[in-house]
């Protein structure tokens, strides 16, 4: 119904609602408009979390709004929800390491061991920084977070 695995809890007190989009990427608006509109909830209220060719794996960004970069999901979620203005997440996972790799192949493959212990350590950073957005607002997370 919702296109999406849905999951509730609390930060601080603030109730926060988790999903997982169960389209494929490429159409991660479709299950971004259902839960904003299930929950009565706007775009400010979102903070989506993805990840990035553009940063290398491990880094972390987060943004209060902007395109999409490229990233053909959040192209669909600023379609469907009719703005960018939306906090995100960047996770780095680095670009394919041949210029003919294919992206999709790339996205789709395991990492490597040192790519690996990268994106543990930024998905616990990641999860940090959320409960700080959450808690503190998202300039204050930045603010954290992005000079690391």
């Amino acid at each position: 119904m919702l296109k999406a695995l849905v999951g509730q809890g609390q930060i601080n007190g603030e109730k926060v609602i988790l999903a997982k989009p169960q389209t494929y990427m490429n159409l991660s608006g479709e299950a971004v408009g259902m839960l904003l509109s299930w929950f009565k909830l706007t775009a400010s209220d979102l903070l989506i979390i993805y990840d990035d060719l553009d940063l290398p794996p491990g880094k972390l960004r987060l943004r209060a709004g902007g395109g999409s970069g490229g990233h053909k999901g959040v192209q669909s979620i600023i379609q469907v929800i009719g703005t960018e203005h939306f906090p995100r997440v960047r996770v780095g996972i680095g670009r394919p390491p041949e210029p003919d790799f294919e992206t999709v192949s790339y996205v789709l493959s395991r990492f490597g061991n040192d790519e690996a212990k990268a994106i543990e350590e930024a998905l616990d950073l990641a999860r940090e920084a959320v409960i700080c957005a959450v808690r503190d607002g998202i300039e204050r997370a930045m603010n954290l977070y992005n000079r690391r």
